[in-house]
């Protein structure tokens, strides 16, 4: 099948700067204020996050992507900052359309998408800034508490934070680094590890090495010009190993191996690997024959890191031509394997294709859709067969999953690329802190492992103590994964627990442990119970979106539990969340006469003397 051909502009390295030196001269013509700094940074991020290679492949649904998703996951912004940021944009915008950079009609089209997003943006910005207070408020207390520091003791406290603030700027950092939490641009959900004779094994049988081994074989010794078989030897290479190319455009071959996709692919992952080596010109077998022949498990999975150049292969190598489907897929098939590695279910080749044409059309110039839905589907459908065939992915009834050597291998690519791609059980000799932590990135599966894990490795009274300290100084996330541990931490460990009621922020869930575990003189009155939900639902809030968190909350909760009164009680409560959670359930809750009620309470929280 020929490919047919996607129009993209060339990738050039260095447009940012040409723009940003464009506009400061166009905004000094025109006597407009320009912030240059902020212009760079958002040509930049465009650039990086959004794959624009030219200004003038801004549209509006890029306009909003780059400052209502881009910018508030990098920029470190407050609220001071967003008429600035807003002005900069309507710069850039009002200077692409004097230019004609962009065609009168897409200018408007960036002008109607910035007044739209401006009221989003501003609130987005005031969220992320108060979220990043509250981490920084978590992490100080953390590292204070660490430091043996009684963080209810003021002058202590003081006293911590003015030695903290005299340290150089570099020691500071170091401190803090260990205490940051993983960003979710680069953090992956924790998968189960499995034994590296099995992984090591499956390499062997893997269809990629044998195809890599194969071809390896087969080049021997010869000529390699510009490190790339000759034309006439790829032609050969298809016919003696019988290799399968349907993406070979037999319209357009040339003297590349580059020109048989197939071809190109298992050389460089020959190459990666080791099985060949290229040098002076020439082609010759490489140590990695002899490692797959008889190397040690460790050994063999050395080679097939590989994996790497075989999936991800090519894309510099793309940068400078013309894209069709079927190199707009392979360049972005490692997203692909990464969206099954974070998806605790089989995805389905439709479904799959969904998800990657959401984010070809943010970052090409798709063009003829029609095209797309079959050229690009039947890449894709190519990609996926391969990769079955190769060991990497299995089909099911539902639809593909990875292969444990489909996991070592996408997990060894996510590391490489400077992910945190954790296994579970690594949190098991960890610290409370470090449970709790990690714990935020675990799927519903994995949970309850890790924690049996965690909890085999210490008495009772011990996890019970740490788990305490932890829900004294952390936030209501951290209290309420915290909480959720403690639960399952046993009967002997009850006097710890009856101590944690002189603990403000965690007497409430000490005394629903201890009734739990048969103290029913401790338990929870009234108002208690109100601060546990509060505190959820502000824990909730910390992870999702207002909706996502309300629909959890009121998913959980009991069905003899009366929400309609625990909200019209709820601003009553000395608890920091309050008038947030309240304005969450007033803008989200299903019941309008629950939300109306919600929304009331939440006047009256912020309106209530020395509220915060």
């Amino acid at each position: 099948m020929a490919s047919a051909s996607l129009s993209v502009f060339a990738v050039t390295d260095d447009w940012v700067e040409a723009t940003v030196r464009e506009l400061t001269r166009w905004a000094r013509e025109h006597d407009e204020d320009l912030d240059d700094d902020g212009a760079r940074i958002l040509l930049e991020l465009a650039a990086g996050d959004l794959e624009l290679t030219a200004p003038d492949q801004l549209t509006a649904p890029r306009l909003r992507a780059l400052l209502l998703d881009v910018f508030p996951e990098v920029v470190v912004a407050s609220p001071d900052d967003v008429p600035l940021v807003l002005a900069t944009s309507r710069t850039i915008v009002d200077f692409l359309d004097e230019t004609g950079t962009v065609p009168p009609d897409a200018a408007k089209e960036l002008r109607v998408e910035l007044d739209q997003l401006t009221p989003e943006f501003t609130e987005l910005i005031a969220a992320t800034d108060a979220a990043d207070r509250e981490i920084a408020a978590d992490v100080l207390a953390r590292m204070m508490r660490d430091d043996s520091v009684d963080v209810t003791d003021e002058a202590a406290v003081e006293g911590w934070m003015a030695d903290f603030g005299a340290l150089p700027e570099e020691e500071r950092f170091a401190r803090t680094a260990g205490y940051l939490p993983e960003t979710a641009d680069t953090m992956m959900p924790p998968v189960r590890p499995a034994p590296l004779d099995k992984v090591a094994a499956d390499a062997r049988a893997s269809g990629l090495l044998a195809q890599a081994s194969a071809l390896a074989g087969w080049v021997g010794e010869r000529p390699a010009p510009g490190g790339r078989l000759t034309a006439t030897d790829v032609l050969a290479a298809v016919a003696d190993l019988e290799l399968s190319t349907p993406r070979w455009d037999r319209t357009a071959v040339g003297a590349a191996a580059g020109d048989i996709p197939e071809v190109e692919r298992l050389w460089q992952a020959a190459v990666a690997a080791g099985l060949l080596t290229v040098a002076a010109d020439r082609a010759a077998p490489g140590l990695g024959l002899a490692i797959v022949r008889d190397g040690d498990d460790a050994a063999v999975l050395d080679v097939l890191r590989a994996f790497d150049a075989a999936v991800a292969a090519a894309a510099a190598d793309l940068a400078d031509r013309r894209l069709t489907p079927f190199d707009v897929v392979r360049r972005e098939l490692p997203g692909v394997l990464i969206q099954l590695y974070e998806q605790e279910e089989p995805s389905t080749s439709a479904e799959l294709f969904d998800a990657l044409m959401e984010h070809v059309r943010m970052a090409y110039e798709v063009g003829d859709e029609d095209l797309w839905q079959t050229v690009g589907d039947y890449a894709l459908t190519l990609d996926l067969e391969e990769l079955a065939e190769w060991g990497v992915l299995a089909g099911t009834e539902d639809g593909y999953e990875l292969t444990p050597l489909g996991v070592w291998g996408v997990r060894e690519l996510l590391l490489a690329d400077g992910y945190t791609a954790p296994l579970v059980g690594e949190l098991a000799d960890g610290t409370a802190d470090e449970l709790v932590s990690g714990l935020a990135w675990h799927r519903p599966a994995t949970v309850d492992e890790e924690i049996d894990l965690w909890l085999a490795r210490r008495s009772p009274e011990t996890a019970a103590g740490e788990l305490v300290g932890v829900m004294a100084g952390g936030g209501p996330g951290v209290r309420n994964l915290a909480a959720a541990v403690l639960h399952r931490v046993g009967p002997s460990a009850a006097h710890v627990i009856r101590a944690a009621l002189d603990e403000p922020v965690v007497r409430p869930y000490a005394a629903l442990w201890l009734a739990h575990n048969g103290d029913t003189a401790a338990a929870p009155d009234h108002g208690e119970i109100l601060w546990i939900f509060a505190d959820t639902v502000a824990g909730l809030l910390e992870t999702a979106e207002p909706a996502e968190a309300v629909a959890a909350a009121v998913g959980d909760t009991p069905a003899d539990l009366d929400l309609r009164a625990i909200v019209e009680e709820m601003w009553r409560l000395d608890h920091p969340n309050v008038a947030d959670v309240l304005r969450a359930l007033g803008d989200h809750h299903p019941d309008k006469e629950m939300a109306k009620a919600a929304r009331k309470a939440a006047f009256k929280a912020r309106s209530r003397p020395g509220a915060p």
